[in-house]
Formats: C-alpha cells, sequence, structure tokens
C-alpha cells in the first residue's frame, strides 16, 4: 500500500519513464457493468492508459447508454457482450454468470495475448478466463469490488447453505490464481490476507473516489424542493441489501413530527418498484420523488440543492465492510449525511456525517432533523467531506496503489520467465 506516494514513485518516471512499460497490453474484465458507465473502472483503465499500457476492456452492454458491440473511447478499446440480468433468485444469477462467462471467453481469444488480465468481480468466476490467459503468459491481478460470500448472506438471507459454499469455494480459488489482488479498502485487503492466504505485500488498496469531472457543484435550485424549505436526496443502486426501506421508514417517523421536507431517490435496481409501493403504503408519495436513473447534469443539480443526504445501508456482514459510492459521491459535493453506524463508513466520511445506531430508524430519522436544525453544523460538515476527497480519499493516491501492483505483478512474470529460462540451460 502506497499511501500518498505519487505517480513517478510508484512507476519510476511516470508514464515517459521505464516503469510505464511502454507497449505492454491490459485486459479488463468486468461483469457487474459496462464501461466506461463503471467509474471505478474507467478511472483504473485511463490510470493505465496514461501510464503507457494498452488497455482492452470486455463487460456486458448496456440497455440506454454503452450499447455498441465495440467502441474505443478515448483510447481504451471496449468489447461489449449482450447480457440479460438476473431474475428469480440465485437461479437467475446462475444463468447470468454463465452467460457472461462464455462471452468473456469469446471475447478473450479476439483480443489475444495480454501482459496482465485485471478481472474484476462480482462474480469470482472471472478466475477462468484469467488462468486461460495465465498459461499464455499473463499475470492475473484480481480487483476485489464485493466479498461475495458476504454479499451472499446480506442478498438472499439463506444462511450458509450449500450455495454459500460454493461462492466461498469460488473466491477461494479466485484468491489462488491471483499474483496480486486489488482490494477497495483495508477491511476488504485484511480479508485477502486473513482468508484469502495472500502475502500482505501482494494486496494493495485502491479506494474507490469520486470523478471530480462528474461532480461538479452547481448554483441551487430551490425549486428542486417542491415548496419546501429542505431538500433530502439518496443516490444509488436499489437492491435489498442497500437500506431504501430503512431510509423511507425513517422518513414515516421524520413526517409524524415534521413535513418542512422534501425527499428525492436518484438511482435504480432491483427493488425499484417494491420501493415505490413501500412508500405509497407509508403515506410518503406526496413527499417523496422517485427519479431513477438520470442524466448526470441532473444528478448535480438535485445534489448541489439537497441540505441533507440519506446513506440508509443497514448493518450487515457486506454493509458494514465495505466502502459506499454514494457517501464520497455525497462528500465530494460537499453535502453532510446521515449514515447508520458501519466500520468503513466511518473510515470514508469521518466527522461529515452524522452515525445512527445500526438499524435505528427511529434515530436516523431523529439526526436528519439534527442537521435540518442546524444550517452550519451542515456546512461544517459539508466542507469535511470535501476536504478528504480532495486529500486522503483523493484518485491520484489510489492511481499510485494500481501501478504499484501492475507493478508488482509484472516482477512476476519477469521473475518466472528468468526462472524458465536457467531452467532450460
Amino acid at each position: 500500500m502506497l499511501g500518498d506516494r505519487s505517480l513517478g514513485d510508484a512507476w519510476g518516471d511516470g508514464p515517459s519513464g521505464d516503469g510505464a512499460r511502454p507497449g505492454r497490453r491490459a485486459l479488463v474484465l468486468v461483469e457487474n457493468l459496462s464501461v466506461p458507465f463503471d467509474r471505478r473502472v474507467w478511472q483504473e483503465c485511463t490510470t493505465l492508459r496514461d501510464a503507457g499500457w494498452t488497455v482492452d476492456v470486455i463487460c456486458p452492454r448496456g440497455t440506454k447508454r454503452d450499447t455498441e458491440a465495440e467502441a474505443v473511447v478515448d483510447g481504451v478499446r471496449i468489447h461489449r457482450y449482450p447480457l440479460r440480468a438476473a431474475t428469480g433468485g440465485p437461479a437467475g444469477y446462475v444463468r447470468e454468470y454463465g452467460a457472461a462467462l462464455w462471452h468473456t471467453l469469446r471475447l478473450a481469444r479476439k483480443v489475444g495475448p495480454v501482459d496482465v488480465v485485471h478481472a474484476c468481480n462480482p462474480p469470482d468466476l472471472l478466475f477462468l478466463p484469467a488462468l486461460w490467459l495465465k498459461r499464455r503468459g499473463a499475470r492475473f491481478v484480481f480487483d476485489q469490488h464485493d466479498l461475495v460470500p458476504e454479499l451472499y448472506l446480506s442478498r438472499f438471507r439463506r444462511g450458509e447453505d450449500l450455495l454459500y459454499r460454493a461462492v466461498c469455494a469460488l473466491e477461494r480459488r479466485t484468491y489462488r490464481a491471483a499474483d496480486v489482488v486489488i482490494a477497495t479498502n483495508e477491511s476488504y485487503r485484511d480479508v485477502a490476507v486473513r482468508r484469502g492466504g495472500k502475502a500482505p505485500e501482494d494486496v494493495f488498496v485502491v479506494r474507490s473516489a469520486p470523478d471530480t469531472d462528474r461532480f461538479r457543484p452547481v448554483p441551487p435550485e430551490p425549486e428542486l424542493k417542491r415548496g419546501k424549505p429542505h431538500l433530502l436526496c439518496y443516490l444509488g443502486v436499489m437492491g435489498p441489501q442497500d437500506g431504501v426501506d430503512y431510509a423511507l421508514r425513517a422518513l414515516a417517523e421524520l413526517r409524524a413530527v415534521r413535513t418542512d421536507w422534501h425527499a428525492v431517490f436518484v438511482g435504480a435496481g432491483d427493488t425499484f418498484d417494491e420501493m415505490v409501493e413501500l412508500s405509497g403504503r407509508l403515506g410518503l408519495a406526496d413527499q417523496v420523488e422517485f427519479t431513477g436513473r438520470i442524466p448526470d447534469e441532473d444528478l448535480v443539480r438535485y445534489l448541489s440543492t439537497a441540505d441533507v443526504c440519506l446513506s440508509p445501508d443497514p448493518h450487515n456482514p457486506l454493509n458494514d465492510v465495505s466502502t459506499m459510492n454514494k457517501v464520497l459521491e455525497y462528500m465530494v459535493m460537499g453535502r453532510p449525511m446521515v449514515s447508520f453506524e458501519l466500520k468503513e463508513a466511518r473510515v470514508s466520511a469521518g466527522e461529515a456525517a452524522l452515525y445512527a445506531p445500526a438499524n435505528d430508524e427511529a434515530e436516523f430519522a431523529k439526526l436528519v432533523a439534527v442537521l435540518l436544525d442546524d444550517p452550519e453544523q451542515r456546512a461544517r460538515r459539508g466542507e469535511i467531506g470535501r476536504e478528504r476527497v480532495g486529500g486522503p480519499l483523493s484518485w491520484r493516491n489510489s492511481q499510485a496503489a494500481l501501478l504499484a501492483a501492475y507493478a508488482a505483478a509484472c516482477e512476476k512474470n519477469d521473475e518466472n520467465s528468468k526462472a524458465a529460462r536457467r531452467s532450460r540451460r
């Protein structure tokens, strides 16, 4: 882990020096989102490109954007395949992941030899094409976006059943195959070392960071508050583990004591329709607005106008140790927030947030009210968040760690090549 080391420290003289390894080629495998819509993956791709790498990406097609089968965007070649999102519980994911794996292998053959294969989970199945490429001389960098065993427990609530044991086995195989592991935070790094058996020097923390070109505050627009003094905002995915239902129940508690606010929920996901229905059942339909996914410029308008942002992810095995993108995006926009007490939420937000006891909706509502009544505290916590994203949590630090991970992977490849040459003498 590199902390505050610069790009030049990580790669010799930077993109133009020896450490940049001109002419080397990386293949990034993604199943969860299309690219460049996946902001973290896109930041990694452009960082590698700027360091002299030729970068190819294999990912699913988007539904409204990233729809071309093949595209070159800012010098990165992207190969996309059709994929139907899972429905119907675990069996749906088996079908989705099987199709994704077949397309990934098909397109990897088309791309041809690479120096590094960089696989982003979920699912923990991409070690299979990575192993195929390793046999052809590539090094394998595993970019662990999610702890899939914890994701399974938190999303499906089926306990440690046969499928749980299967995902644990796939995670072990992925760790074993990886030459280097990239973790999104220190909690994930600890899992890679403790549960995955990786050497500490082979695990690098590359924190996600918001795109500062995408998130730039604009003047607030009072009309977005729908005639109310205050605007509350939620940004993010709406899935079973994301806590939108907790936020709505907290807002029902808040409405019982005050109605001087309007709330907007920006995003989509598996439970979107269910959350709209829950809002109606709780009597919130006239104060809560669901936008679905919206263009970046509209998202920025809402965040620039919001008085308080909501991070209602409940405490569960996954959320406690995961870094939430929404938290960082609130921070870069200078917005204060209310969160449940989660280990990595505190690591990211620090004093930019107020923290309710785990899954306590009534206390969550009380803390929202505290911030609504204290504009000076809102401004102070918002500024703390902005300073943290511009300093210790900036993408510049993550760039250095990413390039160091690649340098370590290439060193392993060079060492193996030398050993093979010696054995042939």
